[in-house]
């Protein structure tokens, strides 16, 4: 009877710590990772971008115009790997 207790607390103990760990993601990591996809899928449909794409307009999900977009990481990222080639305009 006392291992079965024993075995029974170490569930608890185990079912805790992973409540706890999903907690944390959730409140803490979950929010910049939806951050970071709404930002780039944005910013991937983004129009009327001033010269340092920090002003972008965009559509959202309910197909209103918004602005004040950031994207300057977004492109920087995305010219990060960009070649410029000979007679290819760049």
């Amino acid at each position: 009877m006392k291992e079965a207790t024993g075995e029974l607390n170490m569930t608890v103990v185990t079912v805790v710590a992973i409540a706890a760990v999903a907690a944390f993601f959730y409140a803490f990591v979950w929010p910049g990772i939806r951050n970071s996809i709404n930002t780039s899928t944005y910013c991937s449909q983004a129009y009327g971008c001033d010269e340092n794409y920090q002003n972008c307009e965009y559509m959202d999900k309910d197909g209103t115009e918004q602005t004040g977009l950031n994207c300057k990481s977004y492109f920087d990222k995305q010219n990060e790997g960009a070649v410029d080639l000979p007679g290819m305009g760049g």
